[in-house]
């Protein structure tokens, strides 16, 4: 048995059962693949997958039960190499992040930019999606560190430690009803939103279960014409006309933000809170307790060490 016939047998089902995509992912033939797994199943003695003829079509009873062995051993060899290069490449590496397109435009760069200062020989590699889609990188091990506010906290298999907390803000065009009311001294109320299309984001992106919660809570329907993953998309189509913003506050710049003018909102919406996760069961090098610092100061290597510990215990 070695980590190649392994590696197989995890992409088969991660890759949908096409060995041609799992031969890519591997960098070796479709022959190649098909061998790796022969062998495997020759010695465990058990068919790991459903076929037909030469197709691949799910897995067996018996390869769902190895399914979740052969890819905790595959997370302990990475492990086990990363423990290696924090010895033997002390400071060299890569650190791969990812976040969803609002943290890795507006938190981020502050954090990005001092920790290069510190650390100009750790690549940084960042990916960018939905929430759901940063969880789904940490849990295959394709990512280090995942930034979110929503879905982080869902699975179980992830730390989650909470960063900062923040609030919606309104857009407008410059004379917009709306904004000629806030320079008047009026505050904002729902009501009075709800009357105007509403530009936000997609559902379960960057809060957006806070806005429709406090909508369905006051009892008011509201008009979304148009919804986007990103607040530059959202704050584009405002300046167009098409509707009122409602995006995180710190999307918004007034001295590069010209044609918009913001209202405080965060009286309307419930705060949100931006977490940090990394895998329960994954080996942090040294520099990535650096840069959860860097980008959290109250998250320590102390603290982040200590919340790993209490959940391995509560898990034991």
């Amino acid at each position: 048995m070695n980590f190649q016939q392994l590696r197989s047998f995890r992409e088969a089902q991660r890759r949908g059962f096409n060995l041609t995509e799992v031969a890519q992912a591997l960098h070796t033939s479709q022959p190649g693949v098909s061998r790796q797994i022969r062998e495997l199943e020759d010695e465990l003695g058990l068919e790991l997958f459903v076929r037909s003829g030469k197709r691949l079509l799910g897995l067996t009873e018996p390869g769902r039960h190895v399914l979740p062995i052969v890819e905790r051993l595959l997370r302990e060899a990475e492990n086990l190499r990363r423990a290696g290069e924090d010895f033997a490449r002390a400071g060299q590496g890569t650190l791969r992040i990812a976040a969803t397109h609002s943290q890795a435009r507006y938190a981020l760069p502050p954090a990005v930019r001092d920790f290069r200062a510190s650390h100009p020989e750790v690549l940084l590699h960042f990916k960018q999606g939905s929430p759901q889609q940063v969880a789904q990188l940490l849990l295959e091990g394709e990512a280090d560190l995942g930034i979110a506010t929503e879905a982080l906290a869902l699975h179980p298999e992830l730390l989650t430690l909470p960063c900062y907390r923040w609030t919606h803000t309104v857009l407008v065009p410059p004379g917009h009803a709306l904004a000629r009311e806030a320079a008047e001294g009026q505050v904002l109320t729902l009501e009075r939103l709800a009357r105007f299309p509403i530009v936000t984001y997609e559902s379960g992106y960057t809060g957006r279960s806070h806005i429709d919660a406090a909508f369905h809570a006051a009892g008011l329907a509201f008009d979304v014409s148009l919804v986007a993953m990103d607040a530059d998309v959202i704050k584009t189509y405002v300046e167009l006309g098409l509707g009122v913003g409602i995006v995180a506050a710190i999307a918004y710049d007034e001295e590069r933000d010209t044609q918009l003018r913001a209202i405080d909102a965060r009286h309307l919406f419930a705060d949100n809170l931006t977490r940090l996760a990394v895998r329960r069961d994954a080996y942090l090098r040294d520099y990535v307790y650096d840069f959860i610092t860097t980008f959290a100061p109250p998250l320590t290597r102390a603290e982040v060490e200590s919340a790993r510990a209490q959940t391995a215990a509560q898990t034991e």
